[in-house]
């Protein structure tokens, strides 16, 4: 941790970060948003009900301050009086709690969107560390959220104070008022101070929204280190698959190199590519690719043909040809059939010279080969993305 902290972090959070992020609890939260909307549905309910709260308020009151003899003297039926009082006043008290709850989450909600997840109750045994602790409390955004405490603290303690000041006759008013006028008035002159602490706390959230999402990214801000390791845990360490490729490169070639001695010819030119060729025509329909390779490889073809006595034939344009456009172990392309057919005319014409049954055939006559086919040729078709 304290490696990392060291680090400079001034890139932006992947969205890998962000999510693993998410899956952790870290979200960016107002609390000042939560508040303000919490206190408004409060108060929205309150004045849009007014009538009914104040003569509920004022039949509660009323049989409050109603009792007779025996309660006084006896203390169980006080008790029991004042044990109905308080259930009918949690029974206004709770439909304006669970609003106001209801209104904090759906503000929660607003800025940092759902997320449920049970990991910020797990037990964070590197917390306890009393010097990680102090870090925490010096922190930029813990700073922040003091200032930020102690200015709304400033405000909202102020101007409660200013509008007591100013109502304050008003208040000791209502003392001469009767008990309905008295309601009435007092349940104004608090929803006037309501609505003033209210907008106190929607300039406040105004504040703290853009606020916390500026922490939020602040505090999740990486490392080049950091976006190095995940992007080498997300694509896998690259000289590692580097020697994964090296490797599936080598076992291919050797699965190449040990198909050579079944081949029938080698088509090559003479120092760049080689490629060997098998056709059998009771079981193909046309001649196919056992291996084939270029500069190293080509000659590890060649000195395996010529160990296993395949024949190796110099055609340049076809092997250039077969190299660009044929796979191993696939048929070749059906445009450089008459060319390999050529070639393998040539081939049994030597074979039966060379058993006494034919006379020995000239040079190997010119090939048809389709420009296009031809890498070289200016009129070339560029090879398949597969080849």
């Amino acid at each position: 941790m304290a490696q990392n902290d060291a680090q400079d972090r001034n890139l932006p959070a992947t969205a890998r970060k962000l999510q693993k992020a998410r899956e952790e609890g870290q979200v960016a939260r107002s609390r000042d948003l939560g508040h303000f909307v919490a206190m408004a549905a409060g108060a929205a309910l309150v004045m849009g009900a007014a009538p009914e709260f104040i003569g509920f308020n004022r039949d509660l009151l009323t049989e409050g301050l109603r009792f007779g003899v025996a309660d006084v003297i006896e203390p169980a039926r006080m008790l029991e009086r004042l044990g109905a009082l308080a259930f009918k006043f949690v029974l206004l008290v709770v439909p304006i709690g669970v609003l106001m709850l209801l209104a904090g989450l759906a503000a929660a909600v607003l800025l940092g969107g759902w997320n449920w997840t049970l990991k910020p109750l797990a037990p964070k045994f590197e917390k306890l560390d009393p010097i990680a602790g102090v870090g925490r409390m010096f922190s930029k955004h813990q700073l922040t959220e003091a200032l930020k405490a102690c200015g709304l603290a400033l405000v909202l303690g102020s101007l409660g104070g200013f509008y007591l000041q100013a109502h304050l006759e008003g208040f000791v008013a209502l003392l001469g008022l009767s008990l309905d006028a008295a309601l009435g008035e007092a349940g104004r002159v608090m929803v006037a101070g309501l609505g003033l602490l209210l907008v106190a706390l929607g300039v406040f959230a105004l504040v703290d929204m853009p606020l916390q999402k500026k922490l939020h990214a602040d505090q999740l801000k990486m490392s080049f280190q950091e976006v190095k390791e995940e992007f080498k845990e997300l694509e896998g360490n690259v000289e590692v698959k580097a020697r994964q490729k090296q490797r599936a490169r080598e076992v291919a070639n050797r699965r190449m190199l040990a198909a050579v001695p079944t081949a029938d010819l080698v088509v090559m030119n003479p120092t760049h590519f080689a490629v060997a060729l098998k056709y059998d025509d009771a079981t193909m329909a046309a001649p196919r690719v056992v291996a084939k390779g270029a500069d190293l490889m080509a000659f590890r073809i060649k000195d395996a043909a010529t160990g296993a006595r395949v024949p190796v034939l110099q055609a340049p344009v076809l092997a250039r040809a077969l190299y660009a456009h044929a796979e191993v172990d696939r048929e070749i392309p059906a445009a450089l059939f008459a060319a390999v057919a050529q070639v393998l005319a040539y081939l049994y014409q030597l074979r039966a010279a060379m058993a006494g049954a034919a006379p020995t055939p000239g040079e190997l006559p010119e090939l048809n080969v389709p420009d296009e086919l031809d890498p070289q040729n200016p009129k070339a078709l560029k090879p398949s993305a597969e080849s």
